[in-house]
């Protein structure tokens, strides 16, 4: 039997807790932040930082089939993540919802009803 995959089981559960931790931070950051825009990052975070270890776990263990799909889903995600956590961000700004951060600092120009 070959070292390598003798090793291929241990290495996808060190990936699945690492994905699960990851994903358990990520939800106490959405707790625990004080505005919007905090708990948008860290829920935009987890799901990337956190779902990408659950993947590779899922690729290393199935066949090929499993492994498209596994690419499939990490590039739908890479690319969605960050589109629909902008735009959170946005509807948020423009509803002017206020930043509770202790001393924020807001960097963008105009008013916030600006629709553009």
């Amino acid at each position: 039997m070959n070292v390598f995959a003798s090793f291929v089981p241990w290495l996808a559960d060190a990936l699945v807790i690492l994905g699960v931790l990851v994903m358990t931070i990520g939800v106490y950051g959405v707790v625990r932040m004080p505005d919007t825009y905090a708990r948008l990052h860290a829920a935009s975070k987890a799901v990337v930082l956190g779902v990408m270890p659950l993947l590779l776990a899922s690729a290393l263990i199935g066949d090929w089939g499993v492994t498209l799909r596994v690419i499939l889903i990490a590039g739908f995600l890479i690319l969605t993540a960050p589109v629909s956590a902008h735009m959170v961000g946005r509807a948020a700004y423009l509803r002017g919802e206020k930043m509770h951060t202790p001393d924020p600092i807001d960097e963008s120009e105009g008013d916030s009803t600006d629709p553009i």
